[in-house]
């Protein structure tokens, strides 16, 4: 099963949430024993205070007496009689003063004895070493599930990335092949079998396909040379000329796009010192055009193709020529 499978993701996410909650009840289980264990326990043994007796009515509040102290031995001038002593307060029913020695109350604890340690003891002490054990177990078993869920993931998108390289390198095949197999208009100047010093500049389809013509524009220029043509070429319109009759060229055809005479350069030039200046060569006449077609087996949508095409007319003193010239934007190719 591939790893991006959803099935496999979700028994992935199955696995790490039931260790996750086995986890959490382990926790859970913990933290209740250690609650339980925390809890207050009754003392074992405490010290006994005897209580006071109730006061007598008519009387002050009796002081509590543990052990009454013995008076203390009199000299041998000192009437015994006259000496105070509880006997004698006691007897005569008058409070005690202030001159009467308190008793002092003394509390004895005894030292508790050693809770044992029973048998549910050790049973609650070692199940809390098991489910911490366990607990221990678990955590790490889900840290190397994700571990091995976040290698797998990054697997998955190097694979991924390893295919839309793939794509994209077949994609550039099959156009590489489609343009292989595209037409290829190239220029070219055919001289007039029938007229003298008349030439035509005609499109031939190299390619492997037909195309069909949309549309043409062609301009004339004076120049003294290529180098004082614009940089880019100039047009009347930006708009093509579309063919009255769809030109559709098969492979190895070529129609004729251009045609030029030695007759047709007195009717471009607007006055006698231009045809002179002409004639001397101090001015060039450069005829420079393009051509747009289309693939007949593209789509619709599909931009169209342009060859565009220079050439200078070199007029002699009996025959003339067209060659091709100018700068490489205006013999460029789409």
């Amino acid at each position: 099963m591939h790893l991006s499978h959803p099935l496999w993701s979700r028994l992935s996410q199955s696995f790490v949430c039931y260790i996750l909650a086995m986890v959490v009840k382990g926790l859970a289980t913990l933290a209740f024993l250690l609650v339980i264990m925390q809890a207050p326990s009754p003392l074992w043994g405490q010290g006994t205070v005897h209580p006071s007796p109730a006061p007598v009515s008519g009387q002050g509040t009796a002081h509590p007496v543990t052990r009454p102290t013995a008076p203390a031995p009199t000299s041998a001038g000192t009437n015994p009689k006259n000496a105070t002593s509880p006997s004698a307060a006691t007897d005569s029913g008058d409070f005690p003063n202030d001159d009467q020695p308190q008793p002092h109350v003394i509390v004895t604890l005894p030292t508790p004895a050693p809770t044992p340690w029973l048998m549910r003891d050790r049973i609650r002490w070692g199940a809390e070493i098991v489910l911490v054990a366990f607990g221990y177990v678990g955590i790490m078993l889900a840290l190397s599930t994700l571990k091995r869920i976040e290698r797998q993931a990054r697997s998955v998108e190097a694979a991924a990335a390893a295919a839309a390289d793939c794509a994209h390198a077949a994609l550039l095949n099959a156009q590489s092949i489609v343009d292989s197999g595209r037409p290829w208009l190239l220029t070219t100047v055919k001289p007039s079998v029938d007229v003298e010093n008349s030439f035509a500049v005609i499109a031939t389809n190299h390619g492997r396909s037909p195309a069909r013509i949309v549309g043409t524009m062609e301009q004339i220029k004076f120049a003294i040379d290529e180098t004082h043509l614009p940089k880019t070429p100039e047009y009347p319109s930006d708009e093509l000329t579309a063919p009255l009759v769809p030109i559709i060229l098969l492979p190895g055809e070529s129609p004729e796009i251009k045609p030029f005479s030695r007759d047709d350069l007195n009717a471009i030039c607007d006055s006698e010192e231009r045809l002179r200046s002409v004639e001397n060569w101090e001015e060039k006449v450069y005829i420079y055009g393009k051509v747009a077609y289309r693939d007949l087996v593209a789509p619709p949508d599909k931009l169209t193709h342009q060859t565009a095409w220079c050439c200078w007319y070199i007029h002699g003193r009996q025959k003339s020529g067209l060659v091709f010239a100018g700068p490489a934007e205006y013999n460029a190719h789409t």
